[in-house]
């Protein structure tokens, strides 16, 4: 089957484009396909897209536990870590139901503890991380 009936794009880089497309990647753990799809999907706005709806991706944030001892930073192994903003704050009876919204109309939504949410301390507005790994979506917080 030709490529363009499987919606295959190709298109030539310079070697200097190439080489900054494979060291985000690299940098971020991503393939070349998942930041092709995320600036596409940018450029499906009414406005001139920016690179600031490129969303951050941060290979291992920091994030900061209170304990009886000093603070530490706290290490996380997934490598699906996306930065976003909290959009909505569903607070039930034993769970609260969390949206991020990570570019332009791209959300995603995790269910977690109410106590979690609380010391959090998450609310509309903040940032938050996404935190992927397997069938997840952890939320974190600086």
């Amino acid at each position: 089957m030709p490529r363009k009936e499987q919606g295959w794009v190709t298109f030539q880089t310079s070697e200097e484009e190439r080489k900054i497309l494979e060291e985000f990647c690299q940098n971020s753990q991503r393939t070349k396909t998942e930041i092709l799809r995320e600036l596409v999907r940018g450029l499906n706005q009414k406005s001139t897209p920016k690179t600031s709806n490129i969303p951050e991706v941060v290979e291992t944030p920091t994030i900061e536990l209170e304990t009886i001892a000093p603070k530490k930073p706290l290490k996380v192994s997934s490598r699906n870590v996306l930065k976003g903003v909290v959009k909505r704050v569903t607070t039930g009876t034993v769970n609260s139901e969390i949206t991020l919204e990570i570019v332009h109309k791209v959300e995603l939504t995790s269910i977690i503890t109410k106590v979690s949410a609380e010391e959090l301390g998450l609310i509309e507005g903040e940032e938050a991380y996404a935190v992927i790994k397997s069938n997840d979506i952890v939320i974190a917080k600086d």
